[in-house]
């Protein structure tokens, strides 16, 4: 197997240092963007890198809210905000620790993907959209965010002899360890290529920047951002872009009752022990924490 590098927010303090120290417009306008792209309803829902739940109470409107991290920490944050069911018994909040390199649920399970703020720390980023469209159900909805190179903060530096690389490249640029931004063209090629196919794009963010967020009320600049956010149909420059993507029509359906897939032999023959997962054809045993169900690789 393949050994990719993952960016590990164990132990981080995630939601107080970087949510908690000013980021109020960020939040705000990404909310704004999920609304409009996010299917208000539906079966299951899975968020990939969905760290402490920051978004979960967008998801109010489907039966069954999967929160995947690779952080246990993160996911115990999670489970103190939302518990195991929202009002009613919906939606059922289930929580997974894994490699978004290696998922580990069966095909076609999914309604609904999301992934925001997650995939810019992806190193192999085409790998990881192959494992989506993977665990899409047949037409499914898949609303990715992704860091923009092509944004007109990175126009300026460049052209002002302040950055080196280029934002008119496609390739992807490593600007810090494990932090990647991508070029809108690029992306959606990649996307193209795993069958998932891009309805409708939106830019989020146009104001993120220092001076402004301390000089202008939060409201005013989330109502303009609102109103730019459609142009990103046209172009893309702001920081953030987010997706709408349809996953193929011509695929099966997770099998009924089927859920988890051995992340070892791939099988879906797994049997819940106690405080265990278990794989009945390779032997693989994968640890429940408290209610985490934890399908990382061993050290």
């Amino acid at each position: 197997m393949t050994h990719r590098p993952i960016c590990d927010y164990e132990g981080s303090a995630y939601r107080t240092e970087f949510w908690g120290q000013g980021r109020e417009y960020e939040d705000a306008v990404e909310r704004v963007a999920l609304r409009h792209l996010l299917p208000p309803t539906g079966r299951r829902l899975v968020e990939i890198g969905g760290g402490y739940g920051r978004l979960a109470d967008l998801y109010s409107g489907y039966e069954e809210v999967i929160v995947f991290d690779y952080a246990l920490s993160q996911l115990r944050q999670a489970q103190e905000l939302w518990g195991d069911a929202g009002a009613g018994g919906h939606p059922r909040y289930v929580y997974v620790a894994g490699d978004f390199y290696n998922l580990p649920f069966v095909p076609g399970l999914f309604d609904t993907v999301t992934m925001i703020r997650t995939l810019h720390h992806a190193a192999d980023a085409p790998a990881v959209l192959r494992g989506v469209s993977q665990i899409l159900a047949p037409d499914g909805t898949f609303v990715l965010e992704f860091a923009n190179k092509h944004n007109m903060k990175a126009i300026l530096r460049y052209l002002l002899h302040r950055q080196e690389w280029s934002p008119f490249e496609r390739e992807p640029v490593e600007f810090v360890k494990l932090n990647f931004d991508f070029h809108p063209a690029w992306m959606r090629e990649r996307l193209s290529e795993v069958g998932l196919q891009v309805q409708q794009l939106r830019t989020v963010s146009h104001f993120r920047i220092g001076f402004l967020k301390r000089a202008v009320p939060t409201r005013l600049l989330v109502a303009l951002d609102r109103l730019l956010q459609p142009t990103g149909a046209m172009w893309q420059l702001a920081p953030s872009v987010l997706a709408r993507c349809k996953g193929a029509s011509d695929k099966p359906t997770a099998p009924p009752g089927a859920f988890f897939r051995c992340t070892v032999c791939g099988s879906t023959m797994l049997v819940e022990e106690g405080e265990t997962l278990s794989c009945t054809d390779c032997g693989a045993r994968f640890a429940i924490h408290d209610g985490i169900y934890d399908f990382k690789p061993s050290p």
